[in-house]
C-alpha cells in the first residue's frame, strides 16, 4: 500500500444515497466522525510503535497512542490530509466522483460552489486513489 492509507471511498459511498449522505454531514464534526469511523473501523494501530491502545487527541476525532504519545488526526494518511477545502465539501466531491466518475470538474464546481480548478485537482487525487485501490484488488 502507498504512503496514503486508503479510506475505502468506493465502499463507503456506494452504500448510501446522496440525500442520506448529506444528512450525515450536517456539520464539520460529523464529517470528521465519518472519516474517523471508516479509518479506524478495524481498530487503531499506532504508525510509530504499533501499539493499539489510545486516548483522545487534541484535534477533532484524533487519537493519541498511550505508549509513545504520538497523535494522529482522522485525516492523516488519507486523501483528505492537508486538504485546502473544508472536509464536508471534500466528502461531497468524493461522493459525487465515486458515483459518477465521468462528472466534469465544471459540474462539480457548479454543484458544490467551489472553484473549478480546485475541483479538478481534488477529483484527480480521488481518481488516482480509486485506481490504486482497484489495482491492489486485482493483485490479491
Amino acid at each position: 500500500m502507498s504512503e496514503t492509507e486508503s479510506v475505502r471511498l468506493d465502499g463507503l459511498f456506494r452504500k448510501i444515497e446522496l440525500p442520506d449522505f448529506q444528512r450525515l454531514l450536517e456539520d464539520e464534526d460529523s464529517a470528521y466522525a465519518l472519516i474517523a469511523a471508516e479509518k479506524w473501523k478495524e481498530g487503531f494501530v499506532c504508525r510509530h510503535c504499533g501499539h493499539t491502545n489510545y486516548c483522545l487527541g487534541k484535534s477533532p476525532h484524533s487519537r493519541r497512542c498511550t505508549r509513545c504519545k504520538r497523535e494522529e488526526s482522522a485525516t492523516a494518511h488519507t486523501i483528505f490530509h492537508k486538504c485546502k477545502i473544508n472536509l464536508r465539501e471534500a466528502l461531497q466531491i468524493a461522493y459525487m466522483v465515486c458515483h459518477s466518475p465521468a462528472m466534469s470538474s465544471y459540474e462539480l464546481s457548479r454543484r458544490v460552489e467551489i472553484r473549478q480548478m480546485t475541483c479538478w485537482k481534488f477529483k484527480k487525487k480521488i481518481m488516482e486513489c480509486l485506481e490504486e485501490m482497484g489495482s491492489e484488488g486485482e493483485k490479491a
